[in-house]
């Protein structure tokens, strides 16, 4: 996923659409947006940055599962298997982009699934489709023809917290520094309950 930050307009539809898609319950969720006030009066900014997992290339959170519920697929979704999830927090502790959370309803890890139920049918995850400036682009990063592909090689892109080696798949394009650090030096709840 390449989500453009010249285009987002701080809707949070992306993360309205996830909750509603994913049955999400209130308090956590899958998909937000981080924003932080910066400036004084008359000067001041409200910049944002859609969250979600990162679908890394290199997960911690499947290695540090003890019970191989989470698994990354073949297309490299990261996903979780609840039939085998014991809710013991080891992945939450293992994100290094606060991506994942207990479930209060199943108390079990949730996060982010790139709506697979959607994509396997040939449709867009739920927070692309709603995403009114277009800011979020959604396909196979290693098809070159594919428009993800295209845009994410012909505009500076940045991931998450680089230095963690994870190899993220969600990159932005012109993320605002300011709020870039503050994920960097950690959020508290992984903004998930702003």
């Amino acid at each position: 996923m390449v989500i453009d930050l010249r285009k987002c307009v701080g809707c949070h539809s992306c993360a309205v659409a996830c909750k509603s898609e994913n049955n999400v319950p209130l308090g956590v969720h899958r998909s937000w947006v981080k924003q932080i006030e910066k400036g004084t009066y008359p000067n001041v900014a409200m910049p944002m940055l859609p969250r979600l997992c990162n679908h890394c290339t290199n997960p911690p959170c499947v290695k540090a599962c003890p019970t191989k519920a989470s698994y990354q697929r073949d297309d490299g979704v990261i996903m979780i298997d609840t039939k085998y999830c014991i809710g013991c927090k080891a992945c939450i502790a293992a994100c290094p982009y606060d991506a994942r959370f207990i479930n209060p309803k199943t108390m079990l890890a949730d996060k982010c699934s790139f709506c697979d139920h959607r994509v396997d049918e040939g449709l867009e995850p739920a927070c692309i489709s709603t995403c009114i400036g277009r800011a979020r682009i959604f396909g196979d990063i290693d098809d070159p023809e594919s428009e993800v592909s295209r845009i994410k090689n012909t505009n500076n892109v940045v991931v998450l917290k680089h230095e963690a080696r994870t190899l993220p798949n969600v990159f932005y394009i012109n993320p605002d520094s300011d709020v870039m650090m503050h994920v960097t030096e950690g959020e508290e709840q992984g903004g998930r309950t702003e």
